[in-house]
């Protein structure tokens, strides 16, 4: 079934979704005899074919990140940021909607790149990680829900209700199908069929901006023309 816009609130995975990276992957720069081993671990987990929750320590333990690690992936989500994603949250907004990014990327790293998109620190769920006073790697957060496949489902079933769209690439995302309005399955930097089955829209550009005519009702994007301020976005989601 096509997406049925409007939407009060808009959630966003991070990785593959708003940058073109995944960022435990990244964190292998550190440790390249780990890369292989994580890289099958994080396909294994986007896939379904394993749970996230049998593989998010593991991971951790490959690669043990310090502190100045996490923040680079930060650096590395804002230089392979997708096309257009800064201008739509900015657009979104100014229609009054709520935007959040919900990840089981690590906290430290998805705040910064957050920040930079122009959310702060209450629209992001993500996975803190515990460091020594030299920055280095003690553990994660394991009480936190996104350490598990069903922890985006949790941290959505305790938001106030709201007409909600979420967009994502992997199982995780896939998952809170049943808890929001529609699921938009964004392919543009790696299609999963197995999530595409169980999306309501398919989009596969390279660019967030090409989504923006899914997401806003007829009434919202005439709203945005008229809006000096989005003609970027405009432009970029007409090039689409």
């Amino acid at each position: 079934m096509p997406l049925q816009p409007p939407y009060e609130r808009i959630v966003f995975d991070c990785d593959s979704t708003l940058t073109a990276i995944e960022g435990i992957d990244e964190l292998c720069a550190s440790s390249p005899g780990a890369r292989e081993q994580i890289e099958a671990l994080t396909k294994a987990a986007m896939s379904g074919q394993r749970p996230l929750e049998d593989v998010y320590g593991e991971r951790l333990s490959l690669v043990a990140p310090r502190q100045l690690d996490v923040m680079q992936v930060g650096s590395l989500y804002i230089q392979r940021a997708l096309p257009g994603a800064r201008e739509l949250v900015a657009g979104l907004r100014s229609l009054g909607k709520e935007v959040l990014v919900v990840s089981g990327g690590l906290h430290l790293a998805v705040v910064s790149f957050a920040t930079w998109l122009g959310l702060r620190d209450q629209h992001v769920h993500a996975v803190k990680v515990l460091f020594d006073h030299n920055g280095k790697y003690l553990d994660f957060d394991r009480s936190c829900p996104l350490t598990r496949a069903d922890g985006k489902v949790t941290v959505l079933q305790a938001l106030p209700p709201a007409r909600t769209l979420f967009i994502g690439d992997g199982m995780t995302d896939a998952a809170t199908r049943d808890v929001v309005d529609d699921f938009l399955c964004f392919g543009g930097v790696v299609l999963r069929d197995e999530v595409a089955a169980l999306a309501d829209e398919v989009l596969t550009t390279p660019s967030l901006a090409a989504m923006l005519p899914l997401l806003c009702s007829a009434d919202e994007l005439d709203r945005l023309r008229r809006d000096p301020r989005q003609g970027r976005l405009l432009e970029l989601a007409a090039a689409h």
